[in-house]
């Protein structure tokens, strides 16, 4: 079993990274890009454990450590 786990910042939340690849990317000539937001992936393997459990165990790591509930929000998928 296999966690995928998103996390970016909440709207309204200022993405100071975000904000300065876009502006760079802009710089280059890449254009045509409104809003650039950069968040962060993490990957969490459990082998061989119920779906319930990873479940269980994903969101409590995301709410505890992984993610900033002031500022941020996740999502995250389970796979076998």
């Amino acid at each position: 079993m296999k966690a995928k786990v998103y996390i970016s910042y909440k709207e309204g939340i200022l993405d100071p990274q975000g904000k300065t690849v876009g502006g760079a990317l802009d710089s280059m000539g890449i254009q045509g890009i409104e809003d650039l937001r950069i968040g962060k992936y993490v990957e969490i393997d459990f082998g061989n454990i119920s779906k319930q459990k990873a479940e269980e165990i994903t969101d409590e790591s995301c709410r505890k450590l992984l993610a900033n509930p002031n500022t941020e929000t996740y999502h995250f998928e389970l796979e076998d």
